[in-house]
């Protein structure tokens, strides 16, 4: 039993060591997960609250710019996510706001032409709605789906 244990023990850590992914739930006799694609994770910050005092930018309103200006341009899925938060304006002045978060993954090789049409959306949502900045993360990331 004891001999079974570390050999389990030892299987996992090869495993994590060679990088190769282990599915959840799996014990040393399942095989590790195929490989994942090189992929880019970014994620856009937007908030709702204008700068100039004018109404915050409604759900409904939102709704319609993801379909117009960022669904058009990856049409191969998204994630949102409405959450809050707050940053340090232009005058130093903490705002706080309820906010959007949009993660998209897209193939490495796409990372070229992605990076132009998510700076267009970053643009548009600035322009439509009087923002200061849409942040931006970009990570890079393996995947498989």
């Amino acid at each position: 039993m004891q001999t079974r244990i570390r050999a389990g023990l030892l299987a996992g850590v090869v495993c994590l060591a060679s990088g190769a992914a282990v599915a959840p739930g799996a014990g040393a006799a399942d095989v590790p997960v195929g490989p994942r694609d090189a992929y880019t994770r970014t994620e856009l910050f937007f908030g709702t609250e204008r700068p100039d005092g004018g109404a915050a930018v409604t759900a409904p309103e939102f709704e319609a710019f993801l379909d117009v200006e960022v669904t058009s341009r990856f049409p191969e899925g998204l994630t949102v996510e409405e959450g809050r938060g707050q940053y340090r304006d232009r005058f130093g002045v903490i705002e706080r706001e309820r906010s959007y978060r949009v993660v998209l993954l897209y193939p490495r090789g796409a990372a070229r032409s992605s990076d132009a049409k998510i700076e267009e959306i970053r643009r548009r949502y600035d322009e439509a709605f009087g923002q200061e900045a849409v942040g931006r993360v970009d990570d890079a990331v393996r995947a498989a789906f």
